[in-house]
Formats: C-alpha cells, sequence, structure tokens
C-alpha cells in the first residue's frame, strides 16, 4: 500500500481552482448578480429604479427608496464598476486558466500521438467496424483501398506483416483542441470588458443647437472630459402626417479639435458619429431651460413675382417681402399651437411639436392682414395678396439629447467573439477521427476488416465508413 502524497496548501489551491464544480459556482455567482445588474439600470437617475422597483415589486415610493438605497451600498447600481465584480470575473479568468492548464498536457499528447497498425482482434472490438469480401488481385484492391480513402479525406499510411496489408490514417488532431481555443476567447473578451470599465465610460451630453462642449456628463453630473470639442449645428424633428409623434430626429454635429474643425456628420437613430474612440448615439431631444427668448426665427419671404430672400429674426422682430413695400412684425409665438371649438388659439405642449407664429401684415404703416403661420401647415404660408412667407425654423431653442461611450475594450471583445466562433466549431462540428483497414488474403479473394474511432460526432464517422464499404464493393462486383 503506497502512502497518499501529502498535499500543500499550493496543490489545494490548485485543486479548488481546478474544479469544474467551483466554474459552476463562480458563473452562477455572474450570473446572478447580472441578473440584478440587468433590472437595475446602471448610473441612472435613482428615481427612474425606484419607478422600476415600485412596479416590479409592489412597493410604495418610501420602499422602493429604501431598497434601492440597500442595493446603492451594495454596489448594484454601478455593480460592473465594484469591486466584488471585477472580483468575479478574475476568479473565473484564474478558475478557466487553471482548468485549461490541468488538462491541456493529457490533451496535448492525444494530439502529438501519432496513428500506428493496431493487431486486427483489436480492430473488430472497435464500436465502428465493418468488413468485406473482395475478389480481385491484392495490388488492384490496395490501390482502391488508398483512392477510396483519400476521397474521404485521408492520407493512409501502409504496413504489411505476413498475410496481412494494414491502412491506417487520422484525420482532424487539432480539433482536439477546440475547447481550449474557447476558453482562449472567454479570457480576451474579459480582458476586453475590464479593458472598457477601467478606461472607457457612459455617459450622456444634452447639447443645445449652437453650443459647443468639451465635456459629457457620467452618473450625478460628473463630467468626462472628451478631449475636443463637439458642437451642435442644428437639430430636427420629422413627425408624422397629423401626429405629436416624433418620425424621427436629427442633429448635424461638428467636431473640433485645437480649434480647427476636423469633422461634421448628421447624425440619426442607428448612426453615430465616431470620433477619437468617442462614440455619440442619437437618444433624446428637448427644449433649451431658457426657453424661447434665445431662438432666432428662420424665415423664407418671397413675392407674388419671384422676388424671395431667407430673413432670420427674432420674435418681435420685423421683416420686409423683397420688392414690395410689405413688412411683417411677428408678434407671438407657439411651440404646440391648437384651436379649440370656438376657433381661440391656445398653447397645448411646451415642446416644438406644433410651432407656429402670429404675423401682423402692414403696408406704408397700414394693417392689412394678420394671421398663424404653422411651420407643419405651408398652406398657411400663402398670403391673401399672393405672397408668401415659409416658416422653416426656430432655431437655438431645442438640444439635442446623446448618450456618449468610449470602450477601449471593444476591438478586443470582437477579437474574442471571432475566436470563439471559431473554437465553438472546431468543438462541435469537427473530431479527432481514425480509420484502420486491414486486409488479409484468402483463398481466391481478400477479406477487408474495417474500423475507426473518433473523440466526438460518431455518426457522422459510421457513415463514411458505411460509404467506403459501398465504393469498394461497387468496384468489385461479387463481394460480400
Amino acid at each position: 500500500m503506497t502512502e497518499k502524497k501529502k498535499k500543500n496548501i499550493f496543490d489545494v489551491i490548485w485543486d479548488i481552482f481546478a474544479s469544474v464544480k467551483t466554474a459552476v459556482v463562480i458563473f452562477a455567482l455572474i450570473s446572478l448578480t447580472s441578473i440584478v445588474g440587468t433590472i437595475i439600470e446602471q448610473q441612472a437617475d435613482p428615481e427612474k429604479n425606484i419607478k422600476v422597483l415600485s412596479k416590479m415589486f409592489g412597493l410604495d415610493h418610501d420602499a422602493g427608496h429604501s431598497v434601492l438605497s440597500v442595493l446603492d451600498a451594495l454596489g448594484f447600481t454601478d455593480m460592473y464598476h465594484s469591486w466584488w465584480f471585477l472580483a468575479f470575473l478574475l476568479l473565473f479568468s484564474v478558475n478557466l486558466i487553471i482548468c485549461s492548464l490541468d488538462r491541456l498536457p493529457r490533451v496535448w499528447k492525444l494530439v502529438q500521438e501519432k496513428i500506428r497498425p493496431v493487431p486486427v482482434d483489436y480492430i473488430e472490438k472497435m464500436s465502428v467496424k465493418s468488413s468485406v469480401t473482395l475478389k480481385g488481385k491484392p495490388a488492384g484492391i490496395k490501390e482502391k483501398i488508398v483512392s477510396e480513402m483519400s476521397s474521404l479525406g485521408f492520407k493512409p499510411a501502409e504496413s504489411a506483416e505476413g498475410e496481412t496489408v494494414q491502412f491506417y490514417a487520422e484525420h482532424g488532431n487539432y480539433t482536439r483542441l477546440g475547447v481550449y481555443i474557447v476558453h482562449l476567447s472567454i479570457l480576451i473578451i474579459l480582458a476586453g470588458a475590464i479593458l472598457g470599465i477601467f478606461f472607457g465610460y457612459n455617459a450622456f451630453l444634452n447639447l443645445p443647437e449652437g453650443e459647443t462642449s468639451s465635456v459629457a456628463y457620467r452618473d450625478r453630473g460628473v463630467a468626462v472630459p472628451l478631449g475636443f470639442d463637439l458642437r451642435c449645428d442644428n437639430f430636427e424633428v420629422e413627425y408624422y402626417p397629423n401626429s405629436e409623434m416624433p418620425k424621427s430626429y436629427k442633429s448635424w454635429l461638428s467636431v473640433m479639435k485645437n480649434g480647427q474643425e476636423v469633422m461634421k456628420k448628421a447624425i440619426v437613430v442607428n448612426d453615430p458619429l465616431k470620433f477619437d474612440g468617442v462614440t455619440f448615439y442619437q437618444s433624446s431631444f428637448g427644449m433649451h431651460p431658457d426657453g424661447f427668448g434665445r431662438g432666432i426665427l428662420v424665415l423664407k419671404a418671397s413675392s407674388k413675382d419671384g422676388k424671395s430672400e431667407q430673413v432670420n429674426l427674432k420674435v418681435g422682430g420685423t421683416f420686409t417681402i423683397p420688392g414690395t413695400t410689405i413688412e411683417g412684425h411677428v408678434r407671438d409665438f407657439s411651440p404646440a399651437l391648437s384651436f379649440d371649438e370656438s376657433g381661440k388659439a391656445f398653447t397645448f405642449a411646451e415642446q416644438m411639436v406644433n410651432p407656429a407664429i402670429y404675423v401682423d401684415f402692414f403696408d406704408k404703416g397700414v394693417q392689412k392682414y394678420s394671421g398663424w403661420l404653422l411651420k407643419r401647415l405651408p398652406k398657411t404660408w400663402d398670403l391673401p395678396d399672393g405672397n408668401r412667407v415659409e416658416f422653416l425654423d426656430l432655431w437655438g431653442v431645442q438640444y439635442t439629447g446623446m448618450q456618449v461611450r468610449k470602450d477601449p475594450g471593444v476591438g478586443i471583445v470582437y477579437l474574442g467573439c471571432i475566436i470563439m466562433a471559431i473554437g465553438l466549431y472546431m468543438t462541435f462540428f469537427m473530431s479527432h477521427r481514425r480509420v484502420w483497414v486491414c486486409l488479409t488474403e484468402e483463398k481466391n479473394s481478400m477479406r477487408v476488416i474495417i474500423g475507426a474511432s473518433a473523440n466526438r460526432n460518431r455518426t457522422t464517422l459510421e457513415r463514411k465508413v458505411e460509404k467506403l464499404v459501398t465504393m469498394l464493393q461497387s468496384e468489385h462486383k461479387g463481394g460480400k
């Protein structure tokens, strides 16, 4: 009886991390905490999460606030930056590395081990086997066996012993490493994720038309330098006809670096601006907190004989229709104009849902007519005397809301995903296959015994062996 070797502390730790049970436990912890992190919006306004908790668990506001306070103290409101989540990722990485190092030498030995001839009785005991008797000369049968094995993707070697000739070949040795390629890809993806956590950020930026910012803002208003300046040149919302439902919204942006304009792009949802590793996604919009006083009306005044001119002015300003003595005085503005049953105008929203201006028109100081010009209703632009005033925009009163993201690890994550796809394909759709074909001369015939083995996908190998037998029989009618 041999004395069991006493393990030191290193051996104990190694055994713990080499255990699949440890991997299952760590992976379960990561999964369960990630579920909480998915429910709780990360780095979000607390009120958003209180509403989520209240709706999900039927809590009132105070109870939801208390629950959120506990989750916040535990780090669940920013869990992907918490020490314990990073510790889980580190433990999972260590577990994956040690599991691989613990098993890889045995697998590598199988990969390196070359196929050799085996005894006939060993072939007959294989789980995948077949046999056939062929009539013909040995030289012709050998040539046919080599040809058919090659057509199935094997390059057979030949060995002879007495009256027996054996052909043997293998295919896909390195597919045994597929699972370790998957392990490597997971480590690469984790490295990319950790790089993004430490050196990237998720932020937001509400940028009014005409303004420039050199920072975005993280949770709770923490400013994050962009490394360049971003300016919103214009912002526009398109609505569905006869509806207050936005159809699309678009921002015209300019990037300035070292005082020079280096890039211009119009962004919409799913078509962001990317510069210097920072991506700006169109996400929302709203009104400037300073109100409509800062806005500039953009009108196009046209006379009935075809003369036109674009004019920029503020509410209260005056313009002249070109080629005429008619002046327009913008007396009022509504961001969302509507009329009640008596025809009285009123504003039903603070957003620019249905912007309109009220204009008084004078000819040599005498008021001729007045009325509302609606931006979304061009027929209101035609004046009674044949002239026309187009309401093109009220610029400078809206802001574009953007999600700002920088993730230097995203390229590494993509690389890991490609490697994982390769590893998974090797693991599930390829296998290490070995085939032996033993040829024994009998009276006026040759007996062919075929044996094969595979570390997975045995059914596919069985079909190949059946196909090999069929091809040999087809060339030697009379065999069985």
